[in-house]
């Protein structure tokens, strides 16, 4: 069943893939922002390591200094023991100082080359730092070119729209209001057509009488 599940997960992080490919084939755009993502996170790394660097610088200070002490106190031991005769004791602080003065000289090279290390790692994490800043500015000047193309073509096409559609139909309206003008016009002459006629037929007839 587990293998079941992962086939799945695997065959739709696939297709999810897929489709993600072809979106950023045709937008640039969106295939720079997942590259910088990408970038960032690798940057999130580096710097990860270069923390550690320095823990690791430090922890060798500390273990330089703690065996330096030691092999200091042996040396000093070791002379008492020699003044005082004693053969045994000051054997045993001889070998330990030695052995202290191994490692803290051990150390105290691993120090220095930590430090040089994280010298050179810090050149270079600056050095990626200034150039993923740079692609960032590089895509922002990207964006805002394709934002000014992207609004002048949505200008231009409204605009076109504008030129050819609204105002033929502005024309065809009003031809058809002027239509209805007429036709209300002579709706109405229609109407008063016959009273006028009977106006003017009383008017003639009273102009008769009065002669």
């Amino acid at each position: 069943m587990a293998n079941l599940f992962t086939r799945i997960k695997d065959s739709i992080s696939a297709d999810l893939h897929h489709m993600l490919d072809q979106k950023e084939h045709k937008n640039p755009i969106a295939s720079l922002n997942q590259y910088l993502r990408q970038s960032e996170q690798e940057k999130e790394k580096v710097r990860k390591l270069v923390d550690r660097q320095y823990r690791l610088k430090d922890e060798f200070t500390t273990e330089y200094i703690r065996a330096q002490e030691l092999a200091d106190k042996r040396k000093k031991q070791a002379e008492i023991a020699e003044k005082a005769g004693e053969t045994e004791l000051h054997a045993f602080a001889v070998k330990e100082y030695e052995e202290y003065q191994a490692r803290a000289d051990r150390m105290k090279a691993s120090r220095e080359e930590a430090g040089e290390q994280l010298d050179r790692l810090e050149q270079k994490y600056e050095e990626m730092k200034r150039k993923l800043k740079d692609m960032h500015l590089k895509r922002m000047e990207l964006m805002g070119r394709e934002n000014i193309a992207r609004a002048s073509h949505q200008i231009n096409r409204v605009v076109d729209e504008i030129s050819e559609q609204p105002f033929s139909r502005f024309a065809e309206m009003e031809r058809y209001i002027e239509g209805l003008e007429y036709r209300v016009n002579n709706a109405y002459y229609r109407s008063t057509f016959d009273s006028k006629i009977a106006k003017l037929e009383k008017e003639m007839e009273a102009s008769r009488q009065a002669e």
